[in-house]
């Protein structure tokens, strides 16, 4: 279920305690590592930094984690001054990068308790300037931005399991709630937005421009984004889809028995759901946490609306008449 991308670090990542079902050593192009993982499952991959072939151009590290889920990847860093700099580790956090050591006992702790962004916030924003062969500093490439949101509601969508459809939901909560504030919808880290026929305030950005592309909308009354993999400390309200079939519940147990505990008190959404009240029930009792809310499947060809409108009113996003 776990793959080991090594190199410098091949002797490091061998000796873990770990299922392994891949086992690659040397150095390849990001190209590479995306054709061969892209489609790939696994449940964590150890990457040696040193596998990635020019890992210090940091647009390689950004290719890499638009398309690779980098919340299942323990980055394993080198021991030099540029991994170790302030600056590297925030450019890291930036492109939504939160699980990296240099260490096995790192990579243990990683593995059972994968850090999320408030874990790794105090690295973040430390310096906008970059260091240069002459030990000089030049601008960052992705400079962290202050953003002020006073009044601005940013809900945030987030699958839990594969294919939740947080996608669709943004573009459906984008257009009904166009009828009562200034929208703009945004994804992170993808380009699927462009297979919708309507994309009117629809933006696809990176990680690392996410903060931006908020700030630069700040003055819009709402702003939805499918989060994808990353995680976002501007959102002001979050919602996590579960699409609860058999499959995609036992994969989704597989990848993080703990997934249930870690949820708390979030807003969890039942998405395509046939479920009914006696299987909600059942469902909540089983995983231990309420849910929110239990979306059925909608047929989006149709005037969704009605169907959309039950939880814009328990969201408290406009109240109902």
């Amino acid at each position: 279920m776990n793959v080991i991308v090594s190199n410098k670090y091949k002797d490091l990542l061998n000796s873990l305690d770990f299922e392994i079902s891949q086992n690659i050593n040397g150095e390849f192009s990001v190209d590479e590592l995306i054709q061969r993982f892209s489609n790939f499952y696994f449940n964590k991959m150890f990457l040696d930094i040193t596998a990635i072939q020019d890992y210090k151009d940091l647009k390689n590290i950004q290719k890499l984690s638009m398309n690779l889920d980098m919340s299942r990847i323990i980055l394993i860093l080198d021991d030099d001054p540029f991994c170790s700099s302030p600056y590297f580790l925030s450019q890291l956090i930036s492109m939504g990068i939160y699980n990296f050591t240099r260490n096995k006992d790192g990579i243990i702790y990683l593995y059972n308790h994968p850090n999320i962004y408030r874990d790794v916030a105090h690295l973040h924003n430390v310096g906008n300037t970059a260091p240069t062969s002459s030990g000089g500093y030049q601008p960052s490439m992705i400079q962290p931005q202050h953003v002020s949101l006073e009044g601005t509601v940013v809900l945030g969508i987030k699958n839990l399991t594969s294919h939740a459809g947080a996608t669709t939901l943004t573009y459906m909560l984008k257009k009904v709630l166009s009828q009562y504030y200034s929208v703009v919808a945004i994804e992170v880290n993808k380009r699927d937005f462009m297979f919708f026929k309507d994309t009117t305030d629809m933006i696809s950005t990176n990680s690392g421009d996410l903060s931006r592309v908020i700030s630069e909308n700040a003055s819009r009354g709402m702003i939805i984004v499918d989060l994808n993999e990353t995680e976002c400390n501007l959102c002001t309200e979050m919602i996590y889809l579960i699409e609860p079939s058999i499959i995609k519940m036992n994969r989704l147990t597989m990848i993080d028995r703990n997934i249930f505990s870690k949820l708390g008190n979030k807003k969890v959404v039942l998405n395509k759901s046939l479920l009914q009240k006696s299987d909600i029930f059942e469902f909540e009792r089983e995983a231990g946490i309420n849910v929110f809310y239990n979306m059925p499947p909608i047929n989006d060809r149709l005037d969704y609306s009605q169907s959309i409108l039950p939880l814009i009113y328990k969201l408290g996003l406009i109240q109902k008449d």
